[in-house]
C-alpha cells in the first residue's frame, strides 16, 4: 500500500534535508571542535574530537531529517556555523599562540 502524498515531503525538502543533515552537520561540528580547542586545552579537544566528532555529525544529521522543512534547518546550521566562526576569530585575536 503506497504512502499518503500529502505525508511525504518534495523532492527539493528532501534535497534539503539530506544536504543540510550530511554537509551543514559536519561544518557545525568541525567548528563547534575548533572553537572549542581556542577555549581550552586544545590538545584534549583535537583527540576526542574523532569520537564526539562523529556522535555530534550522526545526531545533527537525525535532527535534520526529523524537522519539517529543511530549508530552516540549512539557515540554522550556517547559522551556528557562523557564530562558532566568530569565535575562531576571536580565539585567534586574543590567543595567537595557539595558531
Amino acid at each position: 500500500m503506497p504512502a499518503n502524498k500529502k505525508y511525504l515531503s518534495s523532492n527539493w525538502q528532501r534535497f534539503a534535508k539530506i544536504t543540510a543533515g550530511i554537509v551543514g552537520g559536519y561544518f557545525v561540528t568541525i567548528s563547534s571542535h575548533i572553537a572549542l580547542a581556542y577555549l581550552v586545552d586544545h590538545t584534549a579537544i583535537l583527540i576526542t574530537a574523532t569520537f564526539t566528532g562523529f556522535i555530534l555529525w550522526v545526531v545533527l544529521m537525525i535532527v535534520a531529517f526529523l524537522a519539517k522543512n529543511g530549508w530552516r534547518i540549512w539557515a540554522i546550521y550556517l547559522f551556528i556555523t557562523l557564530v562558532f566562526s566568530f569565535l575562531i576569530y576571536l580565539g585567534k585575536l586574543y590567543n595567537p599562540i595557539i595558531s
